[in-house]
Formats: structure tokens, sequence, C-alpha cells
């Protein structure tokens, strides 16, 4: 049930930031000043713990859906289920620890320095 909640809130959170994306981007045809303090503001480490939680959402929502999507259309899904989602957490948490220097990076050069 906890996979199935996880994934319902992912796909909310995915949609609210696409949402926001949407406006920031239109934001450049009203005030070309405005959508560049908005751009700066997306450069600190607060927007970047940020970014790596959407990277966090995104992977989970993709890999649980093939979960689900495997699940639903192959014969033997239901009966591996529970491995199936084992293997989803699995391959989540190790793709998340490879995204921590991508992701991170910068927000650690600015605090701490190169």
């Amino acid at each position: 049930m906890w996979s199935w909640v996880a994934h319902r809130v992912t796909g909310v959170l995915i949609f609210f930031f696409l949402f926001v994306h949407v406006l920031d981007t239109a934001l450049v045809r009203v005030s070309p000043e405005a959508y560049d303090q908005v751009v700066a503001t997306y450069k600190t480490p607060i927007v970047a713990l940020l970014e790596y939680g959407l990277v966090a959402a995104v992977l989970f929502h993709a890999l649980n859906g093939l979960r689900v999507i495997a699940v639903d259309f192959w014969t033997k899904g239901a009966r591996y289920q529970k491995q199936l989602l084992w293997s989803v957490v699995g391959l989540w948490v190790v793709l998340m620890l490879g995204a921590i220097y991508p992701v991170l990076g910068h927000a650690a050069r600015e605090l701490f320095g190169s």
C-alpha cells in the first residue's frame, strides 16, 4: 500500500513542479528582469536540495510505474510483486546515491568552497 501512496504523492509533486516550471518560464515574456531574479534564486543551495528531491520523486515514480506495468501485464507479476518492489527500492537507492554529486555538487562548492 505504501508504494501506491508514494506513487500518487510523487505524481502530484511532479505535476506541481511542471506547473511552476511553465509559469516561471512564461515569466520571461512578461518581465525579463523578474525572470532573471527567479532564475537567480534557483542557484541557491536550498533549491539544490529541492532539485535532489525532484530527482528522487521522478526516479521513484518512473521505476515504480515500470513495476506497476510488470505486475499488471506480466502473467507472473502478481506473484513476484514483493520482489519487484524491493528491486525498485534497491535500484532507486543506488541511483539516488549516484545523483548526489551531479545534483548537489554545486551547492556543496558554494557552501564549503572549492
